[in-house]
This record gives C-alpha cells, structure tokens and sequence, in this order.
C-alpha cells in the first residue's frame, strides 16, 4: 500500500513518532509500521559515545600546549536533546534531514576547550605538563556542572586526557634543560660516591691513625711501668746503699771508737810504761854502772855474752893494737848452740 513503510531501531535508540505535532509513539528499540505523509519520526542515540578532542592552548606563562584527551558521555534525557537539536529522520527513514546529529560532539568538545583553557592559564608550562589528573577532575567537574550539558540531557560517563605536550621547541628546551639537570645529577652522584670514598679512606687512615695511637699509648704505657719498676728497683737499691752507707757509718764510727779507745789504751800503757821506766831510771840512777852492767848480763845466752864482748872490744878499740880471730872461733860464734836442759 502506497505510504505504508516500517521501521525498527536498535535497543540503545529513543524513537519519537510525531503525528500531528503529538508524540504518538516513543521508546527504545521500537519496530512498527508508519503512514510516511503524516508522520514524523525521531531517532536519538542513547548509547555511550566516545569523543576525542585535541586543541591548543596558552599557560599562565604564555606557553602554547597541545591539550590531547576524550571524553565519554550518554544521552540522559533524549526528549530533551530532540527539543534543542533535529533529530528527526528523512522521507528515506534511515538518514537525519539536518545535520544537528554531528553537532553535538563538537558542543561537548567545545565546553571541555572553555573549561580547559580556563584551568590551563592558572598554571605555569612545567606545573600544566605535569597537572593531567588535576585538569582531568577541574575539567569533568565542570561538565558535570555546565548547564549547556544539563540543557542538552547529556551525561558526562568519564573524562581522559591524555598527553599535555609543549611546542617542539619548547619541548627540545625542556629536554636540553632536563639533560643537562640529569647529568648534573649524575656530575652530583660521581662526585658523591667519590667523596664518600674519601670519607671512607679518612675514615679508615683515622682507624688506622687511632689504632697506632692505641699502640702508642700502650707502649707508653708499658715503658711507664717498666720506668716505675725500675725505679723502685733503684729506689730499693739506693735504700739499700743508703743502708749499707750507714752501716758502714756506723762501722767506721765504731772502729773509729776502738781506734781511739785503743790509742787511749795504748797511751794510758804507754803512759804506764813511762811511769815504770821513770821509776826504774829513778831507781838505778843512783846505783854503779858496773854493777847495772853485771845485772844486765845476767841470763843471757851465749852468743849474747860474746856480743856484748865484741861491744866491750869494739868500745876500746883505740887501747887494742891487733886482734886475731881464727875461722875455728868465727865458726863456733856463728854456728848456734844447742839449747841446754
């Protein structure tokens, strides 16, 4: 029959048919039949859709980056997109009579750029490189608070950015200025390892240095010791000296006393002989010399008499003319006689 046509859409499609300027019909995943001349018909895609999105923009600094991300979002309420854009399908009943259908990424992208960029001129070019999570949760709050996307029915399922990337020649400064700050780092860590290896060896020489101290000291002490016992060995000795000194003081003090008591000994008997001589010569000064003679030679040996002889002889020398002694009277004077009984 002319004008009878059919249509069936898929599960994650809102179909609106319009007859008369009335919605006779809605819902997801409808199939019927339709008089084409008088009715309207309204597709809109609930499913979830992902979008890309690239833009640059300028940091707080005056830095262009390239801000690279996609965001996710589903139809909420597709009464309400089909209100604000066309979504209604040609007299073919497969295709949209308007092109409002592919506006609607480029309306998300173009609230995600606002947000972004708004965020991006707070933050200087190093700080917006490395704020990709911050940028991500300012950004998706904001969406889920722009009323651009509430007035769409639009629901914001998730939010990615990707990459923040400088201009190349920002970016080869970067890298020149990140080098050159790895290797001074690595200059920092060659000259740290050095020096702790200096302080390793100083710390081994001061070992080193305490230890012949320790020995040192030891030693010292050692020959302290081996000082104090010699010295109490020569203060022993010197006391011992200092004793035997004064013994032998003291000896020689005695023998001092005995030599003088002696001298006194021998003076006082000499003294006694004197007095004995003097009473004697007293005594025989007055007697002959003769007969002193004669008491003299009495009990003398033999050969005492001839001496006294020869004495006499030799007194009277000048009165004896020649004297004769024949070697028979020699011999017998010098020949020792036998004692007598």
């Amino acid at each position: 029959m002319m004008g009878i046509k059919f249509i069936k859409v898929q599960p994650t499609t809102y179909l609106l048919q319009y007859r008369r300027g009335q919605v006779v019909r809605e819902g997801l995943g409808l199939s019927f039949f339709y008089y084409g001349p008088t009715t309207s018909l309204v597709t809109v895609p609930v499913a979830s859709a992902d979008v890309p999105f690239i833009f640059q923009e300028t940091t707080a600094d005056f830095q262009s980056v390239t801000l690279q991300g996609q965001v996710t979002y589903r139809v909420g309420d597709p009464r309400r997109l089909a209100a604000l854009l066309n979504f209604t399908l040609g007299p073919d009943g497969r295709t949209y009579a308007s092109e409002d259908p592919g506006k609607l990424p480029e309306r998300v992208i173009h609230v995600i750029n606002v947000l972004a960029r708004a965020e991006l001129q707070k933050l200087p070019l190093r700080g917006a490189i490395r704020a990709s999570d911050e940028l991500v949760k300012a950004v998706k709050a904001g969406l889920v608070a722009s009323e651009e996307i509430t007035s769409l029915g639009l629901e914001v399922l998730g939010l990615s950015i990707l990459a923040v990337k400088p201009t190349p020649e920002t970016a080869r400064a970067l890298e020149a200025e990140t080098r050159e700050k790895l290797f001074r780092e690595a200059d920092e860590a060659i000259y740290a390892r050095r020096n702790s290896a200096v302080e390793q060896e100083r710390a081994i020489k001061e070992n080193e240095l305490n230890t012949e101290i320790a020995i040192e000291n030891k030693k010292r002490q050692i020959r302290e010791t081996q000082m104090d016992a010699e010295r109490a060995v020569q203060e022993k000795e010197g006391l011992l000296k200092k004793e035997a000194l004064e013994a032998n003081i003291g000896l020689e003090d005695r023998r001092k006393s005995l030599v003088a008591l002696a001298a006194e000994n021998a003076r006082t008997e000499a003294d006694a002989r004197a007095y004995n001589v003097a009473g004697t010569m007293k005594a025989l000064s007055g007697a002959d010399a003769k007969i002193l003679q004669a008491l003299a030679s009495t009990g003398m040996k033999p050969e005492q008499l001839i001496a006294f002889a020869f004495q006499e002889l030799a007194g009277k020398a000048e009165k004896i003319g020649q004297l004769n002694i024949s070697p028979d009277l020699l011999r017998e004077l010098l020949t020792p006689q036998p004692a007598r009984k």
